[in-house]
């Protein structure tokens, strides 16, 4: 009797501490505010499943984040593409989820495995904090490489469309329509965007300049503002342009195509050499032995 009444208190208790827990949780997730996303990107899957637990660390911990850690953040997230997927304080919260399933996996790894525990979560806890800082440097690059790809191409959309009578508008407008889809349309079709909403031409332009902060771009928006004021003709300083992109692009190729041989070496000397001596020596290695041995 005695046991019974001890399971059914048991019974009880968690019974009030899930329900209590429920409500929490209930009351936590209603202090949240909604998160607006008409207007961004989609989630990919995973993150979809991970969003409630980072917009809860996001709400909580990112206003303690320092001003200077979001505009950095924010810099990083424009160059990669992703500023309209998720916001600085949102991405520390995707550090930490990444930085907490990659400590608990380590830990349990190592329970499982029945080894001293140590610093070694910890250590997997900073791994999986740097991931997606290492993840948004290497989209970064990526998208550096296909911008630089494809300016070429829509500087030569936009110098025919200006040479055949348009201005730099439709010039461009018919450049995003007839080019190649990639990041760099993507961005020419945030000029367009933020020409209708009242900017400036130029002032479009140097946005764009500013959230990519390539070379290129940046020397393409000087070159047309120098002859927006100097009133120069714009068709002139497009083709000049374009024909010094595609030389940069030609160089590109070259400086990678004289880095290959440095590069094969290592390759060579750690995996193809040292075979190629064993299938050579091994035949003499097998007539020297019984020589040797009498």
């Amino acid at each position: 009797m005695f046991n019974i009444s001890l399971v059914m208190v048991i019974g009880a208790i968690v019974a009030v501490a899930i329900l209590l827990l429920s409500i929490s949780i209930f009351q936590i997730k209603n202090l949240i505010p909604e998160d607006e996303r008409e207007y961004m990107d989609p989630l990919p899957f995973f993150m979809r499943l991970m969003w409630p637990m980072i917009n809860l660390l996001s709400h909580y911990l990112g206003e303690r984040l320092s001003v200077e850690y979001i505009e950095k953040s924010k810099k990083r997230l424009q160059r990669s593409g992703l500023s309209f997927l998720l916001s600085p304080q949102q991405f520390f919260g995707l550090q930490l989820i990444s930085g907490f399933v990659f400590g608990m996996s380590g830990w349990w790894g190592l329970t499982v495995l029945e080894k001293n525990v140590g610093l070694i979560p910890v250590i997997f806890f900073m791994l999986g904090f740097l991931l997606p800082e290492l993840n948004l440097s290497d989209r970064r690059k990526i998208r550096e490489k296909q911008i630089l790809k494809l300016l070429p191409v829509y500087l030569d959309f936009i110098t025919m469309a200006v040479q055949a009578g348009m201005n730099l508008n439709g010039a461009i407008l018919q450049a995003v329509d007839k080019g190649p889809e990639g990041p760099l349309n993507l961005e020419f079709q945030k000029v367009l965007r933020d020409i209708k909403a009242g900017t400036g031409r130029l002032v479009a332009l140097r946005n764009m300049s500013d959230r990519l902060e390539i070379k290129e771009i940046s020397s393409l928006v000087g070159a047309l503002a120098q002859s927006e004021k100097s009133g120069s003709s714009i068709g002139d300083t497009l083709r000049i342009q374009s024909d010094q992109r595609r030389v940069e692009r030609f160089q590109r190729a070259e400086k990678l195509a004289m880095q290959a041989p440095v590069k094969l070496v290592g390759p060579l000397v750690l995996f193809i050499f040292p075979t190629t001596f064993i299938i050579l020596f091994f035949p003499i290695a097998t007539q020297l032995v019984p020589m040797l041995a009498k």
